[in-house]
C-alpha cells in the first residue's frame, strides 16, 4: 500500500566553494545506499516492470513539507519533477521563489540519507549534492540538506527520507519509477565498479590534483565504487587492461588527455577475447592538454562549451548520472602493415605538425596548441599527396564478413606474472573503496606530492568528525538506503590487477621507433577491414581519388578536434562515418587563421572558403608523396608513409551520460 505524502522538513545549508574537497561539513560524506542505482546495464533486483508512459517535464512526482537543517524552524515545501527539485519557503516568511529554489537535476551529482547522532532525535535527513553555475559561469558546489520530521517515529521519517532519495536517484540514473507502486530502495541496483586510470603528469601536471580535489569527491557523492591507479610510463594503461578480469568492472575511466584512452582501447583490442573486451564501457574525464573527446561528450550532454575545471566538472556530472553510447572506431593500417585503432582522428599536414611540435611546450597546457598554430602559420607548408575515399553513400560490391581473431574460451583472469624488472615497477593502487588483495604499502604511489588520502567513500566515507566544522562530534551520520549484506558483490574480493603480457610476439606489437625514438604501440587484434584491399594494390570501383597539394588532411570521427574546436559539427559517436576535411594548397595565412577561429563555433564550413573541402566516408587511403612529414593517430605520431583506414560502426562503448539539447555559443 503506497505511503501517503508526509509533510517533511529539510534544511538547506548551502556551502559554495571554489574547490570540491569533499562532502559538505554539515552534510557528511556520501555513503548513499550500498545498492545505488546505475544505468549501465544493471537490472534492478525487483521484479521487471513495464516502463511507465513518458512524463511531462513539469509533472509533480513527489510533494511534501520539510524542515531546513540545521534550522528546522525554516519550513520548506519541496516538489520533485522529472527535471528539477522545486523549493518553496513556507515559514517564517513565505517565498514562492526563494534564491536557489530551483535545483536542476542536470546539476546534481547524487544524494544520500542521514540520521542524527542524537538518539532522541526522531527526524531523518537527506541531502543533495549540486554543482550550479555561479555568476561568473563557473560551477561551485552546493549542498542541500532537508529534515524529515513529519511523523512521530524515526522509522516513519526514515522511510519518507529514503523514498525521496530513491526517487531522486532513479531520475538521475534514468531508471523508471513505478506508476502506482511504492517507491522503495528495491528499485536500485548495486553501484557500478569503475577502474580509474590517471596520468599524474597530464596537462600541466595538474591531473592528480584535479582528480583528488574534484573527481573523487563527486563520484563518491554519486555512490560509485572505484579503484584508482596512477600510470607510470607510456603504454602502461595498455598493459593494465590486457590483464584485467573485465567481468568485475563496469567501466574504465581515464583521467588525462586523449592519449590515455587511446592506450586503453588498443589494449582491449590486443586481448585474445577482444570481441567481448571492446564492449567494456570506457569514459574520459579531461585532465590533459588535448581534450577533444571530452568536448564532444560535453556537447552531447547539452552543456555549453567549456574548458579546464568547468569541462572536467561537466563531464564528471555526466559520468555520475550514467548512460553509455556506441562508439565508432577507426581501424588504421600503416605502411608496415601494422594496425592501430582510433577513436578520434588521423591527421597529416598542418594539424599533425602543430600537434607534435607543441609537445615541447607541454608545460603551457592547452595554450601550447595556440602558440604552435601561430608558429605554423608563419612557416606554412604544403604537402603533395593522394587522397582516396569510399563515399558514405556507396555500398561495397561484395563485402566480406568481418571474422575476427579466435575468442578465448572464457574471460581471462590472468595469473600473476613473475616479478617484473626494475624498469617495470609494480602497480600502485592510489585510492580505492573496493576490497582488493593488496599489501598496505601499495596504497602509497611513488612520485605523489603527499600521502594519498584514504577515500573509502562508498561504504565508509571520510570520518564525519573530520568533516564536521563545528564544535564536538558530527551531528549527522550516513544512513544507507539498503545496508549491504555479507554476500553482496561489494563484499567480494576482486581479482588482482596485473600487467598482462600480450599473446603475440613483441616484434609485432610496436612500430619502428618514431623520429623521437619512442615506439608507437599498434593493435594486432580487432575485426577485419572488409572494405580495404591491401596497401599498394588498386582500389575497387566506387572510390574517389584526389591528387594535389594539401595544407592539411584531417579524418575525424567525433565532432571535436579539441575541447573548443568543432571540426565536424554534425558528427555523432555512432554515425558510422569518418569525416574527411582537407585544405588545398593556395590558401592564405589569413584565410587559414579565419578557418580555425570559426572552428571554435563549428561555423568554418559557412565561410565559403574554396580551398576547404569535406566528404563523409566509410573508408579512406592517404598516400603522402612528399618525402618528409608527420602523421598522427589520435594525437600520437606514427610512422610516415601510406596508410588506410576503415570505420567499424559501434565497435566500442563510450560512457557519455544522458543526452541533452546541444547548446552552442552564438
Amino acid at each position: 500500500m503506497p505511503r501517503p505524502v508526509v509533510g517533511l522538513s529539510g534544511r538547506r545549508p548551502v556551502r559554495q566553494t571554489s574547490e570540491s574537497t569533499g562532502p559538505d561539513p554539515r552534510a557528511p560524506s556520501l555513503r548513499l545506499d550500498q545498492e545505488l542505482t546505475w544505468s549501465w546495464g544493471h537490472r534492478p533486483r525487483s521484479e521487471a516492470m513495464a516502463p511507465p508512459p513518458p512524463l511531462a517535464a513539469s509533472t509533480p512526482l513527489l510533494h511534501g513539507e520539510f524542515g531546513s537543517y540545521p534550522d528546522p524552524s525554516l519550513r520548506l515545501a519541496l516538489t520533485l519533477t522529472p527535471q528539477a527539485l522545486h523549493i518553496q519557503k513556507l515559514r517564517p516568511k513565505p517565498e514562492a521563489r526563494p534564491r536557489g529554489g530551483l535545483v536542476l537535476l542536470t546539476e546534481v551529482s547524487g544524494c544520500c540519507t542521514l540520521r542524527s547522532c542524537n538518539p532522541s532525535d526522531s527526524a531523518a535527513y537527506f541531502c543533495i549534492y549540486t554543482y550550479p553555475r555561479g555568476r561568473r559561469k563557473g560551477r561551485r558546489k552546493a549542498t542541500h540538506t532537508f529534515q524529515a520530521d513529519g511523523a512521530a517515529t524515526y522509522e516513519e521519517n526514515r522511510a519518507e527520507a529514503q523514498r525521496w532519495a530513491t526517487a531522486l536517484t532513479c531520475l538521475l540514473r534514468g531508471l523508471p519509477l513505478p506508476g502506482d507502486g511504492e517507491i522503495t530502495s528495491r528499485l536500485l541496483p548495486r553501484p557500478p565498479r569503475l577502474l580509474l586510470l590517471v596520468n599524474p603528469f597530464g596537462g600541466r601536471g595538474l591531473a592528480w590534483q584535479w582528480c583528488k580535489n574534484h573527481v573523487l569527491p563527486m563520484i563518491s557523492e554519486a555512490g560509485l565504487s572505484f579503484n584508482l591507479i596512477q600510470t607510470e610510463r607510456q603504454n602502461h594503461a595498455r598493459e593494465l587492461v590486457q590483464g584485467l578480469s573485465l567481468s568485475e568492472w563496469d567501466g574504465i575511466v581515464t583521467l588525462s588527455g586523449d592519449g590515455l584512452l587511446y592506450e586503453v582501447l588498443n589494449g582491449l583490442l590486443d586481448r585474445p577475447d577482444w570481441e567481448e573486451a571492446v564492449k567494456t564501457p570506457v569514459g574520459i574525464l579531461p585532465c590533459g592538454s588535448g581534450n577533444a573527446l571530452a568536448g564532444a561528450v560535453n556537447q552531447h550532454g547539452g552543456f555549453k562549451p567549456a574548458l579546464g575545471i568547468d569541462l572536467l566538472l561537466n563531464c564528471s556530472l555526466l559520468l555520475c548520472r550514467g548512460g553509455s553510447h556506441p562508439l565508432d572506431l577507426l581501424s588504421v593500417t600503416l605502411a608496415s602493415g601494422s594496425r592501430c585503432f582510433s577513436f578520434l582522428s588521423v591527421a597529416w599536414g598542418f594539424v599533425s605538425d602543430v600537434d607534435i611540435q607543441s609537445e615541447r611546450f607541454r608545460a603551457l597546457g592547452s595554450a601550447r596548441f595556440t602558440l604552435c598554430t601561430v608558429l605554423g602559420l608563419a612557416t606554412l607548408h604544403t604537402y603533395r599527396g593522394r587522397l582516396s575515399y569510399l563515399p558514405a553513400t556507396v555500398e561495397p560490391a561484395s563485402p566480406t564478413p568481418a571474422h575476427g581473431l579466435p575468442r578465448a574460451k572464457s574471460e581471462l583472469t590472468l595469473a600473476p606474472a613473475p616479478a617484473p624488472p626494475v624498469a617495470h615497477s609494480p602497480l600502485h593502487r592510489s585510492v580505492s573503496d573496493l576490497p582488493l588483495p593488496l599489501p598496505q604499502p601499495a596504497m602509497m604511489s611513488p612520485g605523489s606530492p603527499e600521502p594519498l588520502p584514504s577515500l573509502s567513500l562508498n561504504g565508509g566515507g571520510p570520518e564525519l568528525a573530520g568533516d564536521w566544522g563545528g564544535a564536538g562530534d558530527a551531528p549527522l551520520s550516513p544512513d544507507p538506503l539498503v545496508p549491504s549484506s555479507p554476500g553482496s558483490p561489494k563484499a567480494a574480493l576482486l581479482s588482482p590487477i596485473i600487467e598482462g603480457a600480450p599473446e603475440t610476439p613483441a616484434s609485432s606489437e610496436f612500430l619502428p621507433p618514431t623520429p623521437d625514438g619512442d615506439p608507437v604501440a599498434v593493435s594486432p587484434g580487432g575485426p577485419l577491414d572488409h572494405l580495404l584491399p591491401p596497401l599498394g594494390t588498386p582500389l575497387p570501383p566506387g572510390w574517389v581519388t584526389l591528387e594535389g597539394d594539401f595544407v592539411l588532411m584531417l579524418a575525424i570521427s567525433p565532432s571535436h578536434l579539441g575541447a573548443d574546436l568543432v571540426a565536424a559539427p554534425h558528427a555523432r559517436f555512432d554515425d558510422g562515418l569518418v569525416h574527411l576535411c582537407w585544405v588545398r594548397g593556395g590558401i592564405s595565412r589569413t584565410a587559414l587563421l579565419r578557418l580555425f577561429l570559426a572552428m571554435e563555433h563549428g561555423s568554418h564550413f559557412s565561410l565559403g572558403c574554396p580551398q576547404l573541402c569535406y566528404a563523409p566516408a566509410r573508408a579512406f587511403r592517404l598516400e603522402p608523396l612528399t618525402p618528409r612529414g608527420v602523421l598522427t593517430v589520435d594525437g600520437e605520431q606514427v610512422e610516415y608513409g601510406p596508410l588506410q583506414a576503415q570505420v567499424h560502426p559501434g565497435l566500442g562503448t563510450l560512457l557519455t551520460g544522458p543526452p541533452g539539447h546541444s547548446v552552442r555559443e552564438p
